[in-house]
């Protein structure tokens, strides 16, 4: 398998790197996740106009419909300056829900809103107490006269409170299927809240409101399962990409702090440390390519396993290079004053995105 990127690639993650250096600085990406809403508009538009909202995006749907190479370039990037705009959540998920289970109809009127930016669109899949559990148990859909009604709470939504619309899976005549909830609508309650890495994130409890079923009928288990698989791959890349960042400011202060008359980067131990960090973020950068490939096109007992392995190894692995990191820089790494505290949240948050390692080892076992 090639895993080497053509020149337009590598261009897309140059352009968007030399974006995010200029642009997002640490300075800058504090005081978004500061800000009220949590997330910045115009870096949205901004993304948009690089067309990153249309990768996982169909041509004929307003996107670029492009292969997993750029997105794995583009994650990779995100991940390395912490970008806390929902990539993953609103940019893969909910369209990539949207095209598996909708109509042509749904997919020519929401898919290229999605793209342009024009409508940020989240996804809320989990139950409280059902842990990962991608089945709808009590969150049911029933049809009245003036169409689909929903009644029950999801929990943990991405930027739950932010969107426009959220993509919600519920139980329907015993089937799991998905419904489109538009921002106001009368019965739905969004509690908004912070994670450990400040992102936002929204309990949704839904009273009787009123919904757009996406798909013209029978269940869309098969839809939620390619959805969530192809997320899951993002998340990894992403996390791969926030190794990178940390990896480079561990190795930075421990070239640059003193002790005993030399810098701290000299003393053997510490050069372990670093290499394991190293080999860690090495092993998982090539696992998570590989899922991302799978999750794309591979078979579904394929897909599945792939992706579930490369979950654990990289849950396993954020958490060492995680560890290391706020060790390396001593006290001051667990400060909000240094990025390096930053990357240790987030990656700690992003195991338990979509399932975190121990969640996949079972799933992975199950499919042997």
């Amino acid at each position: 398998m090639d895993f080497s990127f053509t020149d337009e690639q590598r261009q897309l993650g140059d352009s968007l790197e030399k974006f995010l250096s200029k642009e997002y600085g640490f300075e800058a990406r504090k005081a978004i996740v500061a800000s009220d809403t949590g997330w910045s508009r115009k870096v949205w538009a901004q993304f948009a106009e690089m067309g990153l909202l249309g990768l996982a995006i169909a041509e004929e749907h307003g996107g670029l419909g492009t292969g997993p190479e750029e997105l794995i370039v583009s994650l990779t990037a995100l991940g390395r300056h912490l970008v806390v705009e929902p990539y993953v959540p609103c940019a893969i998920l909910a369209p990539r829900l949207i095209a598996e289970a909708g109509t042509a109809t749904q997919c020519e009127a929401l898919l290229p809103e999605i793209a342009s930016g024009e409508s940020l669109m989240t996804a809320a899949l989990f139950e409280p107490g059902e842990r990962y559990s991608l089945a709808p148990v009590g969150t049911k859909a029933r049809r009245e006269a003036s169409g689909w009604v929903l009644d029950g709470v999801r929990a943990v939504v991405p930027f739950g409170a932010q969107a426009d619309a959220i993509v919600v899976s519920a139980a329907c005549d015993g089937v799991p299927c998905l419904f489109l909830v538009r921002r106001g609508a009368a019965g739905l309650n969004l509690r908004d809240s912070r994670t450990l890495d400040g992102l936002r994130v929204a309990d949704v409890e839904l009273r009787s409101v009123a919904a757009e079923r996406i798909g013209s009928g029978g269940s869309a288990e098969g839809a939620i399962a390619v959805a969530t698989d192809v997320a899951i791959a993002a998340v990894c890349n992403a996390a791969v990409g926030a190794m990178e960042g940390l990896n480079a400011q561990t190795l930075e202060y421990i070239k640059t702090r003193q002790q005993f008359g030399q810098p701290i980067g000299r003393f053997q131990a510490l050069q372990h440390r670093a290499v394991d960090m190293f080999i860690h973020c090495e092993q998982s950068k090539s696992i998570a390519w590989l899922a991302m490939v799978k999750a794309m096109a591979g078979a579904h007992a394929e897909r599945s396993r792939t992706v579930a392995a490369a979950k654990v190894h990289i849950g396993r692995s954020a958490r060492a290079v995680s560890q290391s990191g706020v060790q390396l820089h001593g006290g001051i790494g667990v400060t909000n004053e240094l990025a390096a505290a930053h990357y240790a949240k987030h990656l700690t948050l992003l195991d338990f995105t979509l399932g975190d390692a121990e969640h996949h080892l079972d799933r992975f076992i199950a499919s042997a």
